[in-house]
């Protein structure tokens, strides 16, 4: 058996022990977060990627110590949230009995020869720097195109983004001028799928998805769901629920539950009272009189409704001070 062969061989034992083995950076197992046809694009990237792994190796690529203050997040974000913190905790307890068992991707940073970027493996970064212990990386010559497609391929291996997380991340490259090719590669999917993922990040405010956050349980259909029913009046009523404590208090995937059921309910049911006025003593004026649980209207029409409505305007401090006297 050549040497190659063996190498080869070996990298391949490695890459499956590591697998089964390692713990970061993996997410609760879920389904598939797009179409089945996006599976054998996702699959023929990871076998690209592992091919491209293995003739870095055998050519010589090393894996170095840096110092992990010099190495700087990705340019561009492809999560919503930091890793839960008893997941952190897990990832740091590993690290910590097994050391660093898999190497991060970094490039020279683009602005500063003196740093680094990471391409992927921010988590295993952040485990490392609270552990004060340098980090393992490969070093590798990518450009800003190169960086979005290995980042994309890796989290597509791991399986760990959301579907909400894709659609940000989808929405932010092209936001950045990357053409949809590319981030076709990156997400390893296909036209019709790309699209329905940048609409659902285009469509619904970004605030509001980063108050719900990644909810792993809300896949494709029901995020799509969303979008397709939202309207401009669709935040407003969504402003009070999310800027509430108890809101924030619950898990992602409950919040947006939560968000789903505020937005189930009917808000033209709300009782409704309407009824007209006239003055008791005959005159020209009359007025129309309609309240809900949140507003009141009068609306005073012919004779002397200027005149009578200006009088009111005049008087209403008297007549919020006597209503809040008689309380």
């Amino acid at each position: 058996m050549s040497r190659r062969d063996r190498l080869k061989g070996l990298f391949d034992d490695t890459a499956q022990e590591l697998a089964a083995a390692n713990p970061e950076d993996e997410a609760p197992m879920r389904g598939p977060a797009g179409p089945v046809r996006s599976m054998a694009l996702t699959l023929g990237r990871m076998e690209e990627e592992s091919r491209a792994m293995q003739e870095a190796l055998l050519s010589g690529e090393r894996v170095v110590e840096l110092d992990p203050e010099l190495v700087d997040m990705s340019f561009v974000r492809d999560r919503l949230a930091d890793l839960p913190q008893d997941l952190a905790d897990e990832l740091v307890r590993s690290i910590e009995e097994n050391g660093q068992e898999v190497p991060i991707l970094v490039r020279q940073h683009p602005d500063d020869d003196a740093r680094y970027q990471v391409v992927y493996g921010h988590r295993r970064l952040q485990a490392l720097r609270l552990l004060g212990r340098k980090v393992q990386a490969i070093i590798r010559t990518l450009d800003d195109v190169d960086v979005v497609i290995a980042q994309g391929i890796e989290n597509s291996a791991r399986r760990n983004l959301s579907y909400v997380e894709r659609a940000v991340f989808a929405f932010n490259l092209e936001s950045k001028g990357f053409e949809r090719s590319v981030i076709m590669k990156a997400l390893s999917t296909d036209k019709t799928e790309l699209s329905k993922l940048i609409s659902v990040a285009r469509t619904i405010p970004m605030d509001v998805i980063r108050a719900i956050g990644a909810a792993p349980a809300a896949g494709r259909r029901k995020w799509i769901a969303l979008a397709q029913g939202w309207t401009n009046a669709t935040t407003s009523r969504l402003r009070k629920l999310l800027g509430s404590t108890e809101f924030a208090e619950q898990d992602s995937d409950r919040r947006f539950e939560l968000v789903v059921a505020e937005l189930a309910r009917n808000p033209d049911r709300q009782a409704v009272s309407e009824h007209e006025w006239a003055p008791k003593q005959p005159g020209k004026i009359k007025g129309r009189i309609r309240s809900t649980a949140d507003s009141f209207t009068l609306t005073l029409k012919t004779g002397d409704a200027a005149d009578f409505g200006e009088y009111i305007s005049r008087h209403l401090d008297d007549l919020y001070d006597a209503f809040r006297g008689g309380k």
